[in-house]
């Protein structure tokens, strides 16, 4: 497996666009660590953001864990791309005179995925760690390391949503038009929901359930939104008359769904290949 890595990396060492895609994502991640430090003045009113609990243990591993969650397109950008590339210099021809089978192509461009998510999810380990330990009113050990479930969950979305991308890579060939049926394929997943919600299951909740095994759907329900979860919100809502009984945890069924569509979309690309005349 190390061998099958090793080849992955040594093609990405001279691709530049990835270099500076994935620099510039770690970049990105690191402007939550900046944001702690920015204080605005309104006159004699002062407002700091990290004042505002949002770097406080545990909330700040579901926070974090969000937040960069967003930012993932770009390293999907050098996941398209990789893929797109073997097409275009005919590198995975190449690999496959050298010796190389389909499934060792496949699961060598898997690797790399594991290596992304990984590298990725340790990042914002480390991030939220070091804002945590400087912001966060409490540092009990019990707490800190309380709702790393949210870790965990990160690099499972990561490696489903670079699974899916890679899929569509094989499937596409171009990687501007794989990003562009990524983005048409969310697309689909509102407009089923929508006639779901709207036409066919009006007043139920099937079309909620049915929406909740789509793949895109699924990843994102993994980490839910944080924000309504701060002190600050509940109150405001509380004052409104409005309560949030919402779960927040990571759901054990939303892992195993995204997780089959993860096996899904690499076999899926396994067979696309194993089919295809290269």
């Amino acid at each position: 497996m190390l061998r099958l890595l090793n080849i992955e990396l040594q093609k990405l060492r001279y691709n530049r666009a990835a270099k500076v895609i994935s620099i510039v994502y770690f970049i990105l991640i690191t402007f939550i660590a900046l944001i702690s430090s920015i204080e605005f003045n309104f006159g004699d009113f002062h407002f700091r953001v990290a004042d505002q609990g949002i770097f406080n243990f545990p909330y700040i591993w579901h926070f974090n864990t969000y937040m960069a969650a967003i930012l993932k397109l770009f390293l999907a950008i050098v996941i398209v791309s990789m893929m797109s590339n073997e097409y275009s210099y005919r590198t995975l021809k190449q690999n496959l005179i050298d010796g190389l089978s389909k499934r060792e192509f496949v699961l060598s461009k898997f690797l790399t995925v594991l290596l992304f998510a990984g590298i990725s999810t340790v990042f914002i380990f480390l991030v939220s760690l070091i804002l945590g330990l400087s912001f966060s009113d409490y540092n009990e050990i019990g707490i800190i390391f309380s709702d790393l479930e949210y870790i965990g969950a990160y690099f499972i979305k990561l490696v489903a949503f670079f699974s899916f991308c890679l899929f569509l890579g094989v499937f596409v060939k171009r990687s501007a038009f794989a990003l562009g049926f990524l983005i048409v394929w969310q697309v689909i997943e509102w407009l089923l929901y929508g006639l779901m919600k709207w036409q066919l299951f009006k007043d139920t909740e099937i079309a909620d359930k049915i929406s909740f095994f789509f793949p895109l759907n699924a990843m994102a329900n993994l980490i839910k939104e944080p924000l309504s979860r701060l002190g600050a919100i509940q109150s405001a809502a509380n004052q409104l008359g409005e309560n949030f009984n919402k779960d927040y945890g990571v759901s054990w069924l939303n892992l195993l769904i995204v997780l089959v569509w993860t096996a899904l979309f690499i076999y899926w690309s396994y067979v696309i290949l194993k089919k295809r005349d290269l």
